[in-house]
């Protein structure tokens, strides 16, 4: 038993970085996670502001307002549908970059109801 001193000190040495690393990754992930869900929401709200025929300005405000900081919002528009697309990078090192992306598609409202 003499000769076991120490070992829980080198052990905690050993364990407690990797416990923070853990921790900073989960930490990481959860943010990650909300900026996905702040596309998703951004992309809906603009889409719904779109289909309303709102000015272009209006769309692109609505989205950024929902979005996270820094994202990029894209609005088109193919035939009778409004997509709107938010872009952004979760916060973090810059080794843990990825991108998010939320797409909303939604029906513009003056086609409602044509040729029925």
């Amino acid at each position: 038993m003499a000769n076991d001193r120490g070992f829980v000190t080198a052990e905690a040495a050993v364990v407690l970085p990797a416990l923070v690393l853990f921790v900073m990754a989960l930490m990481w992930a959860l943010l990650a996670a909300s900026a996905q869900i702040q596309c998703v929401d951004a992309a809906r709200a603009g889409a719904r502001a779109a289909a309303r025929q709102d000015p272009p300005e209006t769309v692109e405000a609505t989205a950024r307002r929902a979005a996270p900081d820094g994202a990029t919002v894209m609005v088109g528009r193919e035939g009778d549908l409004v997509r709107v697309t938010v872009v952004a990078h979760p916060p973090g090192p810059d080794r843990l970059t990825l991108e998010l992306r939320g797409t909303a598609v939604a029906l513009a409202e003056e086609t409602v109801g044509v040729g029925v």
